[in-house]
């Protein structure tokens, strides 16, 4: 494989390898899926069938040699990845996993050889970390190479000759070899958008990480896009939690080079514009693996479902219960979904919008929201957890704000945790773009978060969302629902009339402070959700600042 790159050049220009013996890869992939008894694919074979040949055209033909049919399931987190790359929040995307041991002895000058792999069979990936099934992948040859962390290094078929001559001219060097041990060996699989240099880039933060990389497989797609496959070692256990948390440092210290990670041409914002007309994000329900009922209302229901091996969030609306304010609130939901992009926003997956199967997938929140999080599971906050929760709400509705967008149902019910426990905003089935008065007028929300001016018809705008936003801290401080003696109307009606929750003293002083004019009655004294996060990372500095001074740091 050619991994030299040229100014101006792809990492990975498409190639095409014709024609070997007539052998179809995909007709392969197809059939294996079929054979397996494939859900998926035993569904609606024809359609599958279409998804994969989409796949594999957007690729160059190397790719097609280089699928592993003893893995066929790669091809399906192939794609999730690539589908994944275009929310521009989440570049660059990735997956680890664990592969198998390395045997190797060491040589009495402390140098190693690799003398093959210990067998180590591993378990498809529990559903619940939104993993495909991770099992072993097995390659003949290129797996024995010497470790290398530069591209310069990447020659493995010369460094393996290199290595076979020596132990075959030199055999009293293999005796002097004593000590086995294993080397973990890892994959690292990248998909974002391509540009220049981008193998080069992905090399050195491979490298930030003190990983090596013993293969390489990278590749451009038809649409600007690009799938790097590699194999590296230097990890010392098999775990990849620490692997995944040391990866995205390793990016966040590089953020200033992926954030100009856009194509060199205008190609792929032309490609995204072309695929939101043509509805790229209408999901075919019957693609849909819909689990177990996890919430209902009084129009729908929410299910834990799989698409195309991710972990999605289903809401069903009960067609026969719509009427037209209903309609019109899904049809909303899925119009804002479809333009927020963030990390604390949850991520759009797509949706049916074809009645009377009305639904719209989004990620699924493995954390659970923070409602549960607080009164059901009774876990109460320290300073630092708490303020990191909030400044992740802060900066997810800073970026609606921004995009003119109100939420208009704050409260912590809608505000759902990841596996990382990022906490993101969710349920926009009342939210609405701000009209270009700037107000609105519609009673909507949660009685126990709502705005005053909310409750008594009062115009109102994106301040609405700064007085659930101090109820929602109030909640973080506390651990209290809002109000838990009242009903929720008398709750409204207090709030009318300038009633608020009572103020927990034990909590710090700036907080309560900032409670305090986030829940102003005038809602021009409220201040911002940028001002907010401000103040809250400031507290979070002084408060870890403390932290190190007692415990001697």
């Amino acid at each position: 494989m050619d991994l030299t790159e040229g100014v101006g050049e792809s990492s990975s220009p498409p190639r095409s390898f014709g024609s070997v013996s007539n052998y179809d890869v995909r007709s392969d992939v197809y059939n294996r899926f079929i054979e397996s008894g494939h859900e998926e694919a035993v569904s609606n074979p024809e359609l599958f069938r279409e998804l994969l040949d989409s796949h594999f055209n957007r690729l160059p033909a190397s790719y097609g040699l280089d699928v592993n049919m003893d893995r066929i399931e790669d091809v399906l987190l192939h794609r999730k990845l690539l589908a994944m790359a275009k929310d521009p929040a989440r570049r660059p995307v990735y997956h680890i996993r664990f592969l198998e041991n390395l045997c190797t002895k060491t040589e009495g000058n402390g140098d190693q050889q690799f003398i093959g792999m210990a067998p180590f069979p591993r378990p498809a990936c529990d559903i619940d970390d939104g993993a495909v099934p991770s099992q072993k992948r097995i390659r003949d040859c290129t797996i024995e190479f010497e470790p290398c962390s530069k591209l310069e290094d990447l020659n493995l078929d010369v460094r393996k000759s290199s290595k076979d001559m020596e132990e075959k001219y030199h055999p009293e060097d293999v005796s002097r070899r004593q000590e086995v041990s294993h080397v973990p060996i890892h994959e690292v699989i990248f998909s974002t958008v391509d540009k220049p240099k981008l193998l080069s880039q992905l090399s050195a933060l491979l490298s930030d990480i003190e990983l090596n990389i013993r293969e390489a497989h990278v590749f451009s797609t038809t649409d600007g896009y690009s799938l790097d496959v590699f194999v590296v070692d230097g990890w010392p256990t098999e775990d990849t939690d620490d692997l995944y948390k040391a990866m995205e440092e390793a990016i966040a210290r590089s953020e200033g080079s992926w954030s100009s990670s856009s194509h060199s041409h205008s190609s792929v914002g032309e490609a995204a514009a072309a695929q939101a007309k043509s509805g790229d994000w209408e999901i075919d329900r019957r693609l849909l693996k819909i689990g177990e009922r996890i919430a209902s209302g009084s129009c729908g229901d929410l299910y834990r479902g799989v698409y195309f091996g991710e972990d999605v969030a289903i809401k069903i609306l009960r067609s026969e219960q719509l009427n037209g304010t209903q309609e019109e609130e899904f049809a909303q939901e899925v119009t804002i979904l479809r333009e927020v992009q963030h990390r604390n926003v949850v991520r759009f997956v797509g949706a049916c919008t074809k009645f009377p199967h009305l639904c719209i997938v989004t990620e699924f929140m493995h954390g659970g929201s923070l409602y549960d999080y607080l009164h059901k599971n009774h876990n109460v906050l320290k300073l630092p957890q708490l303020l990191k929760f909030a400044i992740d709400v802060c900066k997810g509705m800073e970026y609606l704000h921004q995009n003119n967008i109100i939420h208009r149902d704050l409260k912590t019910a809608n505000l759902l945790m990841d596996t990382q426990n990022v906490v993101k905003v969710a349920d926009f089935g009342v939210a609405r773009f701000q009209n270009q008065g700037g107000v609105m007028t519609a009673e909507t929300g949660t009685y126990r978060w709502m705005a005053p001016e909310v409750i008594n018809h009062q115009p109102y705008d994106q301040k609405a969302d700064i007085f659930s936003f101090a109820i929602v801290l109030w909640e973080l401080v506390t651990a209290k629902i809002p109000y838990d003696s009242m009903t929720p109307l008398q709750a409204a009606l207090g709030v009318r009339q300038g009633l608020r929750p009572d103020l927990p003293h034990s909590a710090h002083p700036k907080l309560l402070d900032l409670m305090q004019r986030c829940w102003e009655t005038v809602p021009d004294r409220r201040p911002s959700f940028s001002e907010i996060t401000v103040e809250l990372q400031t507290l979070l500095q002084e408060s870890q600042e403390i932290m190190d001074a007692v415990n001697g740091n």
